[in-house]
This record gives C-alpha cells, sequence and structure tokens, in this order.
C-alpha cells in the first residue's frame, strides 16, 4: 500500500482540480485519519467507511477520508487506481456537502437504500 503520506499527496492533487465553489462554507477542509473504519451494520465487519462528511455547530463542517479503510480494501492497488478510487470518495463526500448546503438529501438516500440492500443480501 502507499503510505499514508503519499496519500495525502495524492489527495491535496485531487482537492485542487475541484472547483473553488465546493469548498464554500467547509471550514474544517479535507482531513486524512490513518484508521480503518467499519459501519457497525456489517457482517464479519467486511464493511468498510472510506470517508465521512460532518456538519456540526461546535466543529463546522468538514470531510474526513479514512487511510486505514483504503488500505484494507485497495491496498494492491498502484497509484493512478488508487487516486481514482480517492477521487471517487471525496467526489461522494463533497456531494454531502453541496446538497447540505442546499436543503437537499438526495445522496443521503441513496446511502440509506444501499444499506438497506446490504441487510436484505446479508441477513
Amino acid at each position: 500500500m502507499i503510505d499514508i503520506n503519499e496519500v495525502e499527496k495524492i489527495l491535496d492533487e485531487i482537492a485542487t482540480e475541484l472547483p473553488e465553489r465546493f469548498y464554500k462554507e467547509l471550514n474544517g477542509g479535507i482531513l486524512l485519519l490513518p484508521q480503518v473504519k467499519r459501519n457497525p451494520i456489517g457482517k464479519d465487519n467486511d464493511l468498510y467507511v472510506m470517508g465521512e462528511y460532518h456538519h456540526s455547530g461546535s466543529m463546522g463542517r468538514y470531510i474526513v477520508i479514512y487511510y486505514g479503510s483504503f488500505e484494507k480494501l485497495y491496498g494492491n492497488l498502484g497509484r493512478n487506481a488508487l487516486k481514482k478510487r480517492l477521487a471517487h470518495t471525496l467526489k461522494h463526500e463533497f456531494t454531502h456537502h453541496l446538497e447540505s448546503l442546499a436543503g437537499e438529501r438526495n445522496l443521503e438516500k441513496e446511502d440509506e437504500k444501499f444499506l438497506e440492500e446490504y441487510l436484505k443480501r446479508n441477513s
């Protein structure tokens, strides 16, 4: 797996390619955390959280990317393939951010549907 410092550089590359307007009110920026995060509803610890969008009154708005989750799922990928996965996750979290600003929940509903389907498949 590409080390966390290189992944941070890749995230910076992706972030600079995104339109400036995406960053409106994203006062906490993009955080890369070293840990693995699993969704608690996952069976046999097989459902990883790759990233999250957070917004709260005290902490503001920010995006978290979990290096450890990427390492577990994509540790065998080369730089370009990993960059595509990171870009997909980062854009997903930015969509949550932009929808939050607009008072929309479409992607949240899609994520909820994904989890419902996961539970049906793994019951």
